[in-house]
């Protein structure tokens, strides 16, 4: 039987590297600071729902450019809520991306919708140019994911769907921040889903989560469907869910929130020197960086490898947290058997997944340790 809880036993794999994914305790350095708001929240009670999540969804909003932003309990929910906002229902097809993370899948699912999957291209990102071929009268909905805080092509995406007359939600949940055209990620379609997961770009200190719109009817559907579909405290709406993001954690939200900007420049930044130390080397292949029109946050800093097992056992070897984002694409995941796809079905993600590895590029790597990372990496492929 498999354990549980496989979390604190990674947690410890992952503390023993010199060079590191897991940035928490720098970021959360002045946890007291926040603990002193937090203690305001204990004095006033309003654990759920309060004040403070009302004022981060409003300068959330604000980041995104969108009307409203929703907080609730997980980018998950935030995806799944936005699905079942929309209609998605048991029958229907939902088009997206074999190359994503589980929780991008499982909002689909959990919607009652079957996942219908388009390769990807190079960037590992959706390729809108196979869209098409995939809707057939049962798709309800396209949901791209903006991969590692890079945009996806919108202004085809929303082309596709304004003909076929279908809804898009996207999975912003790794870009915060990311800009296709100077529009926000998460501003174009009918939702945008974000994460605040603990090592995503703005993170807290357990699960958050929202739903961007810019439709004031979506939006107050979304805010009922949080909150078990409940108009005051004696009405119910509809008969609904439990995914509010809760004051403690919004709290949390608007402290990290005013260092945004200063996270999202430092990780660009690390990305690109990376870009031009590593440039150049057989065996490694460095996405197209399309630094006009789009925006690339990096949440995560993937390239594809030459060996790439062999090299993260050597990073590893050496302290460093190379990881791999992620070694198994959706339709060959054991949970997707049923729908009957088959190695060789997308062969770009299924590329992706076994080649691709990422590097720590948050606001605490040092110019040190990316030499460091990249000498080792030239070392191995000498």
């Amino acid at each position: 039987m498999a354990n549980q809880n496989f979390l604190p036993d990674q947690y410890d794999r992952t503390d023993a590297l010199d060079i590191n994914h897991n940035y928490l305790p720098d970021q959360f350095a002045d946890y007291e600071e926040i603990l002193a708001k937090v203690g305001e929240v204990v004095r006033k009670g309003d654990f759920t729902l309060g004040r403070a999540v009302d004022q981060f969804e409003r300068d959330f909003a604000e980041v995104v450019g969108v009307k409203h932003a929703i907080g609730v309990g997980s980018g998950t929910d935030a995806l799944f809520l936005s699905l079942k906002a929309l209609g998605v229902s048991e029958g229907d097809e939902v088009i997206t991306t074999p190359f994503t993370f589980y929780a991008t899948i499982g909002a689909i699912v959990t919607a009652g919708a079957r996942p219908v999957f388009v390769d990807v291209l190079d960037d590992f990102n959706i390729n809108p140019d196979n869209i098409e071929a995939a809707i057939t009268p049962k798709t309800k909905a396209i949901l791209p994911v903006h991969w590692s805080g890079k945009p996806c092509r919108m202004d085809d995406i929303l082309a596709i769907a304004n003909r076929h007359g279908l809804k898009v939600v996207e999975d912003s949940c790794h870009g915060i921040q990311a800009k296709y055209k100077g529009k926000g990620a998460g501003s174009f379609g009918e939702f945008g889903a974000f994460s605040m997961h603990p090592l995503k770009n703005l993170n807290v200190w357990g699960d958050g989560g929202l739903a961007c719109t810019n439709s004031d009817e979506l939006a107050e559907k979304m805010r009922l469907m949080r909150n078990h579909g409940l108009i005051d405290r004696n009405r119910c709406a509809m008969f609904a869910y439990n995914s509010r993001l809760d004051t403690i954690q919004a709290v949390v939200a608007s402290h990290v929130l005013q260092k945004i900007d200063h996270i999202t420049e430092s990780r660009i930044a690390n990305s690109l020197y990376f870009d031009s130390q590593l440039s150049g080397i057989s065996g490694i292949t460095i996405p197209q960086r399309d630094s006009g029109e789009v925006k690339q946050v990096f949440h995560i800093y993937s390239l594809r490898y030459e060996r790439r097992d062999e090299l993260q056992a050597y990073l590893e070897a050496r302290g460093v947290d190379a990881k791999v984002h992620y070694p198994i694409p959706m339709h060959l995941q054991p949970g997707a058997a049923d729908w009957g796809y088959k190695p060789g079905d997308f062969p770009v993600a299924e590329a992706c997944c076994a080649t691709t590895m990422s590097l720590p590029v948050h606001e605490f790597v040092t110019r040190e340790q990316q030499d460091r990372v990249v000498y080792l990496i030239k070392e191995f492929y000498r």
